[in-house]
């Protein structure tokens, strides 16, 4: 529900967007907090709970990995395109503002992962962090539970894969570099705009294009593999970036980039376009379009095989643009095969550190 018709000040929803699994559904009206920096009426909520499972299988063709984790739900970055924010309606929020607002905090989070990976029937394999929500977003600077699962798993020696868009994971670059040397752990950084306004406008608590190239450059000297993930192209909008974004990541050090083309599925539809109409009034009709186009005629799109890159001619284009300048300035790189052959299961080890 709108706010007086204004955006949030600091958020990437404009306001609250229907619980698909609700009758009843929940707003404001009116709010007369003008000219506020942030929005001091709807802070930011962390709930503390405690999951009976932290690894999920994840079943995606479309996807490099097969188990992920993830410390937290919901996430404070804000991005208005997020496919992860329909997860908040099954704890009876709203993909709205409330995936921005409330942010579930999963303090078990390591001791579970401890017990994942001692049961007997676990074998060593790749674990994503995250997957959905940012791993590093920003209360992890004081929670640290992301820094508590990579402890869990350099314990164990298994291997893992990171995707986040806040330089915060330079905090861990100790331990990361600790499980480069063993051939454990790729970190992917998302970069999806090099022009500070849209980035402001589109991910609002994200780290600056700025911090990213610089975050991907400390973890190269570090000797920790970067993948650049150009995530997502949106047509219209920065899809003309999509070489200087590569070249710039390239520069940095990143051994490979990958890319996904916008898609918008659920209640993120509502959000990106309401963002969209509000921010760049000019270009939302071209944006629709271009994006409905490379994917078969709606915004949404769940098929395997072509939800992540789309079909036709829009899409073709920004494929074959991203093939020309990938080859261009990544040419004889690659990500080294991670190895999950000295994995160990514990005695209590790490148990100890959490009681």
């Amino acid at each position: 529900m709108a706010i007086d018709g204004k955006p949030v000040k600091g958020r990437g929803a404009a306001g609250q967007v229907a619980n698909r699994f609700q009758e009843r559904q929940y707003g404001v009206l009116h709010w007369e907090g003008i000219d506020e920096p942030e929005d001091p009426h709807h802070p930011t909520r962390y709930i503390a709970t405690f999951p009976r499972t932290i690894v999920n299988r994840v079943a995606s063709p479309d996807l490099p990995f097969d188990r992920s984790m993830n410390p937290y739900q919901g996430c404070e970055h804000g991005c208005s395109y997020c496919y992860a924010r329909p997860t908040h309606e099954y704890w009876g929020y709203s993909a709205g503002l409330d995936f921005e607002q409330v942010v579930l905090v999963k303090r078990n989070a390591a001791r579970l992962l401890e017990k994942e990976l001692n049961a007997p029937t676990w074998r060593p394999m790749p674990i994503m962090i995250s997957g959905a929500t940012d791993p590093y977003q920003p209360i992890e600077r004081t929670e640290g539970l992301t820094r508590k699962l990579l402890e869990v798993l350099y314990e164990h020696r298994n291997p893992a894969g990171i995707i986040t868009k806040n330089a915060l994971v330079l905090r861990d670059i100790d331990i990361l570099a600790e499980m480069a040397r063993e051939r454990l752990v790729t970190v992917a950084i998302s970069l999806t705009t090099l022009n500070e306004d849209l980035r402001r406008a589109m991910e609002p608590r994200t780290s600056t294009s700025t911090n990213r190239l610089r975050a991907i450059r400390s973890l190269t000297e570090a000797g920790i593999p970067v993948r650049a993930m150009i995530a997502p192209v949106i047509p219209a909008l920065n899809e003309s970036e999509l070489p200087r974004l590569l070249k710039a990541t390239a520069d940095a050090g990143a051994l490979v980039a990958g890319y996904s083309v916008l898609r918008v599925n659920g209640a993120v539809k509502d959000v990106f376009e309401r963002w969209l109409r509000e921010h760049y009034p000019e270009r939302a009709a071209k944006v629709i379009t271009q994006t409905t186009s490379a994917h078969g005629g709606a915004m949404n799109d769940s098929r395997f095989g072509t939800r992540m890159r789309g079909e036709g001619a829009f899409a073709d284009n920004i494929g074959r643009v991203f093939r020309i300048f990938h080859q261009r300035y990544f040419a004889g790189r690659s990500i080294p095969e991670m190895d999950g052959s000295r994995f160990r299961r514990t005695a209590g080890g790490q148990l100890d550190l959490f009681t």
